[in-house]
């Protein structure tokens, strides 16, 4: 495995020369940017909005935060149950319903940017957008990868145990056995397009295999 360091603003520039080559003018890219929140995936995914609106796409960021099931699912065996974290928090039906599949191919376009409020516990009433043919989609969050929802481009956070640990606050600890099973069970770093370990985020690094 080569590990190359990068600038956060040299991250940035990668991705969206890699998000330009595969970026479809007569359709739409889904672009996953798969990491727990101490990685920063919802960061970085702002970080490329501007960037890719300077190229021509417009740029609709989703963040899987706000495609999550109701409380009284996600804490049927607890507030913090790992193991119901891993299986069954986020709305995967709902974010392919609303977002992706309308993004795909023979897709509408017609996109519903939020589906429920995490706080509130309640739809949020968002109204469905129309991304024109050429736009980007970028989805952050974390556990995206591996049950089969449907991006032209994956983009892995990765993090070591102890770096996760050491970020995480002290109250959101008891979702770090979902990452390791996260880590073991799918083994994201195996298939992602592209992997990125951010123990540090002031000092990244794209990871190759040779």
């Amino acid at each position: 495995m080569r590990v190359r360091p990068v600038t956060p603003e040299g991250l940035v520039s990668e991705l969206v020369e890699r998000i330009g080559k595969v970026a479809d003018p007569d359709g739409w890219t889904r672009v996953a940017l798969d990491g727990a929140p101490a990685a920063g995936p919802d960061r970085l995914a702002e970080a490329l909005v501007d960037p890719l609106r300077e190229l021509g796409h417009e740029v609709l960021h989703v963040r899987t935060a706000d495609f999550l099931r109701p409380k009284s699912v996600r804490w049927e065996f607890g507030r913090t149950n790992p193991d119901a974290y891993y299986e069954g928090w986020a709305d995967e039906a709902g974010l392919r319903r609303e977002v992706l599949d309308p993004l795909g191919p023979g897709g509408t376009g017609r996109v519903l940017p939020t589906l429920r409020d995490p706080v509130r516990d309640r739809a949020t009433r968002a109204a469905y957008l129309t991304l024109p043919p050429g736009a980007v989609l970028l989805v952050s969050g974390d556990l995206l990868l591996g049950s089969g929802l449907p991006f032209e481009l994956a983009v892995h956070l990765v993090m070591s145990p102890a770096a996760l640990a050491r970020h995480t606050p002290p109250e959101e600890a008891w979702v770090l056995p979902a990452y390791a099973r996260y880590a073991d069970e799918v083994a994201p770093q195996t298939f992602a397009d592209l992997v990125v370990k951010v123990d540090d985020a002031r000092h990244p690094a794209i990871m190759s295999i040779d």
